[in-house]
């Protein structure tokens, strides 16, 4: 996927292991300032898959990646542009192309954790409460040892890395968002997982 975003020619493209220097970068200062949580450098490598670059006159300029978590739910994660390409639309391109990918994969749902709301609203985002999945793929989310899933199940041993943040959600199906409002019963409370009530 490519763009003219008013700075130049910029080009979505998957990430290539030559590329992870210059993700950690973007990122690195993002980490400093808690908006974006810091990961090592092995991290990149082993999620390099899930990640796409975007780059202006062969620069790197913005990242993100698109993480699956269950059949029809994934996270934005790592999205980030450089200081000198921010709010030239570089973000809105990789974002495009990451719920691209979401939808090719076959995902209704992709989540994000944000302090951005304003940008992730204005690309069909809403904030959410409570935890939008049955109670049997709750239970089975549990199992997971990735971070990014506990912070969508909203657990309590990731809420240092939430305070402050939004949990937002994209539907790309909007049956997935009559199946969310029947599965919350009341304002912002989930069905709890069976065996737990």
């Amino acid at each position: 996927m490519s763009a003219d975003p008013g700075g130049g020619r910029v080009r979505v493209r998957p990430a290539r292991t030559s590329d992870v220097r210059a993700v950690r970068a973007l990122t690195a200062p993002l980490a400093e300032q808690r908006v974006l949580v810091a990961k090592e450098a092995v991290a990149y490598y082993e999620g390099l898959p899930e990640l796409v670059v975007a780059e202006r006159d062969g620069v790197v300029v913005g990242c993100g990646a698109l993480h699956v978590f269950w059949e029809d739910l994934a996270e934005v994660r790592t999205l980030a542009v450089s200081a000198d390409a921010r709010g030239a639309g570089v973000g809105g391109l990789v974002l495009a192309e990451l719920l691209r990918r979401a939808r090719e994969v076959g995902v209704a749902r992709v989540f994000c954790l944000t302090f951005e709301t304003r940008f992730f609203a204005a690309h069909g985002f809403e904030e959410i409460e409570g935890t939008p999945v049955a109670p049997e793929v709750f239970v089975e989310l549990l199992r997971s040892h990735d971070d990014g899933v506990a912070e969508f199940l909203d657990l309590a041993r990731v809420k240092p890395n939430t305070l402050g943040n939004s949990r937002m959600i994209h539907y790309l199906d909007e049956s997935a968002r009559a199946l969310d409002a029947a599965r919350v019963e009341g304002p912002g409370r989930a069905a709890p997982p069976p065996g737990s009530a």
